[in-house]
């Protein structure tokens, strides 16, 4: 029977390190997290399975913590379960600590996301829940687990959590608890100075069960979860009414509870007295990070009943393994990130095609191939082609998750997020689509996706002004440029965070999709045009297939050049055939040696060696690059001396040949622009005075 005393004075413990790890650092969020810590208490000691030998089991509950801030809370209940050590938290917010100001997903000390950024959290395990309940459909119900998510007002506030909430309840998942920190105070005011509105509605709206409780009362908190497991049709909403900063005294010992000074700052510069909090809490202040002899008992109690726990399970999943080798197998592939064996080159492609039509026939192959491959499209599926994985499979539904795509509804920033979370989930591949200028609304998910190293595919269709009578708010200019720089931020092990690739034809596009399947590490981007465009034609002695697969390079020349070269084109996308017929046009009209690049992705081109690149865009010759977005799109790979034909404006509405005479993307103005370039060029090579 559960010592009450003792659980309150666990939750009093961990307030002491929370409030401890910040003063120690300097800064932090403390009031939060004091107040939240009842109910962490609560579900780590009671409710979360796990096994504390094993934080990485597949078949463990994942706990999302949404309000990154309030991580003190999260380290305080991990070092009571033993995955985070006392040191550890006392290098709170130091350098090459684990306990990072907002947490650092590191599922080997139970911390399942990265998070900071309010909202993106519980979307995350949106994710995870929809994953586990495919993984269910798929190995059977010794699979089941559940998903734990923990929300603050912020998190309730930002636009995403309609997103989130709204698919949560539309596909039932009740494997879903959710527990909104509901304390009334926010970083620079009260939750009444922001917003009215009855949130416990708003969710039973949106599907969802929902109950309001005291969140720092043990037993109401005991209850909720109770009712939250046994919930059968709906995700489940706890609002917890808690007390921010509880246990706060001031120096005459007066409460200093509730008080909005504690949200983002150590409590003795909010004006509570560190130490008397301390004594309030059972602690000594002169030792605050020290565990109770009783509270740690407590936690090794706990500790050996989930491992015993834990090791049924697996038990359980041994004997079904025995039982269901083939399946058994089919679960390891699966959580390896491994994929089958696919021939890209086999993969039909019409010629003169778009290649957003020839990702969606790769799509179709990955399809009926990839059995854990979940996609997702933003109501685009018909337009952005991710409709030729659909068309393949099935939609995810309430109570049907046998299918592997997801409507996600017009829902960009929540689609990608909940692909995040799937992947932390593990078990399943995951891929999201929608217009290229819409990558806009992603970017905060596409981020998160960079920074935890998530293998996320992005499918972008209508990559450009050829969008054409749509007009200018559907043809991305800068969007490319913005996508791009992820390509040059590195990721925590040392690798450029994200790859972007712009195929230039349909064999390229079915290259591309191959460096996306095979890329493990982060996230991948397919940029894909609307329009058609015209095949490149293949080398002699070569394919066209063959000659892509140098796409794993970054860039790559695509036509055979006798003589050294007079001059060299680069572009990617759509535009590496025009440049290719202008260059055509140079070399029959004005005796020309033109050298044609496709460049898909100026960071694996610059991954490699400096003999290569040297190779396919000598610094040393002119080099003229076409984009149909903004110039500096080109200007790292045309070198110093270099020029750029780019989109530096907004578009217009337009049938988009119409557009490609009026901004200059034909054969005959790269050959206008070559010529002019050359002439300023002979005159002051190399950028000469």
């Amino acid at each position: 029977m559960t010592n009450k005393n003792t659980v309150d004075r666990s939750a009093d413990n961990m307030r002491i390190l929370a409030m401890a790890m910040v003063e120690k650092a300097k800064s932090g969020h403390p009031g939060g997290a004091m107040g939240g810590i009842d109910f962490i208490n609560v579900l780590y000691s009671e409710f979360l399975q796990y096994d504390p030998n094993d934080l990485e089991w597949i078949n463990r509950d994942r706990f999302f913590l949404d309000p990154g801030h309030m991580s003190p809370m999260l380290y305080a209940v991990l070092c009571m379960s033993g995955s985070i050590s006392i040191d550890e938290i006392q290098s709170f917010r130091q350098w090459g600590s684990v306990t990072a100001g907002h947490p650092e997903v590191d599922a080997s000390i139970g911390i399942e996301n990265t998070s900071g950024p309010l909202g993106q959290g519980h979307t995350m395990a949106v994710g995870a829940a929809i994953a586990e309940k495919f993984l269910c459909e798929r190995f059977g119900s010794w699979m089941h687990h559940k998903i734990y998510t923990f929300i603050s007002d912020g998190g309730v506030q930002e636009e995403i959590s309609q997103g989130a909430g709204r698919i949560a309840g539309h596909l039932g998942l009740n494997n879903l608890i959710m527990f909104y920190d509901s304390n009334d105070i926010q970083l620079s005011t009260e939750t009444k100075d922001v917003t009215s509105e009855n949130t416990a509605q708003k969710y039973e709206a949106w599907g969802w069960k929902t109950i309001t409780i005291d969140g720092n009362n043990q037993d109401e908190i005991r209850r909720a979860l109770r009712m939250a497991n046994e919930e059968t049709e709906k995700p489940f909403l706890i609002i917890g009414k808690t007390i921010m900063g509880k246990g706060l005294v001031d120096e005459n010992g007066a409460s200093f509870e509730g008080k909005t000074s504690t949200h983002g700052q150590p409590i003795s510069k909010a004006g509570a007295s560190f130490e008397k909090s301390i004594e309030n809490l059972g602690g000594n202040p002169e030792n605050p990070f020290m565990i109770f002899d009783d509270v740690k008992a407590f936690w090794n109690d706990v500790k050996n009943t989930k491992a015993k726990q834990a090791q049924a399970q697996k038990q359980i999943q041994k004997q079904w393994e025995k039982e269901n080798p083939e399946l058994a197998e089919k679960c390891k592939a699966f959580f390896s990130g491994t994929i089958p064996h696919i021939d890209f080159e086999d993969i039909a492609q019409q010629e003169n095609i778009a290649s957003r039509v020839a990702s969606k026939n790769v799509l179709a192959v990955l399809a009926n191939t990839v059995e854990n491959m979940i996609v997702s499209s933003a109501d685009l599926s018909n337009s952005d082609n991710t409709d030729g994985f659909l068309k393949q499979t099935t939609r995810i539904s309430k109570n049907n998750f046998c299918g592997q795509f997801l409507e996600a509804g017009v829902a960009e920033l929540t689609m990608a997020s909940i692909m995040n979370g799937m992947v932390l989930h593990g078990g399943v591949q995951a891929a999201c689509g929608t217009f290229f200028v819409f990558s806009e609304y992603m970017k905060p998910a596409l981020r998160l996706s960079a920074l935890m190293e998530l293998p996320v595919k992005y499918i972008w269709s209508h990559d450009a002004f050829r969008v054409g009578e749509d007009g200018p708010t559907h043809q991305p200019v800068e969007q490319e440029a913005q996508i791009r720089l992820m390509e040059h931020v590195y990721n925590h092990s040392g690798k450029r965070s994200f790859v972007a690739l712009r195929p230039a034809d349909a064999q390229e596009t079915s290259v591309c999709w191959k460096i996306a399947m095979e890329t493990k590490d982060r996230p991948v981007g397919l940029i894909l045009s609307r329009q058609i465009i015209k095949d490149l034609p293949a080398k002699e002695g070569s394919t066209r297939y063959n000659d892509a697969l140098q796409a794993y390079k970054g860039a790559y020349i695509v036509n055979t050049v006798s003589k050294t070269p007079d001059i060299v084109l680069v572009a990617n996308g759509s535009e590496v055939s025009t440049i290719y017929e202008g260059a055509l046009l140079l070399e029959k009209e004005h005796g020309l040696s033109v050298q044609v690049v496709s460049a898909p992705s100026e960071g694996l081109f610059f991954d490699q060696d400096a003999e290569y690149q040297q190779s396919v865009l000598p610094f040393d010759k002119p080099i003229l690059g076409f984009t149909a977005g903004l110039s500096l799109n080109m200007r790292n790979l045309v070198g110093p001396h270099g020029k750029v034909w780019g989109m530096n404006h907004f578009g217009y509405s337009a049938p988009f040949e119409v557009l490609d005479e009026k901004f200059g993307y034909t054969p005959q103005n790269v050959v206008k622009q070559a010529l002019e370039y050359l002439k300023e060029y002979k005159n002051n090579p190399c950028g000469k005075k």
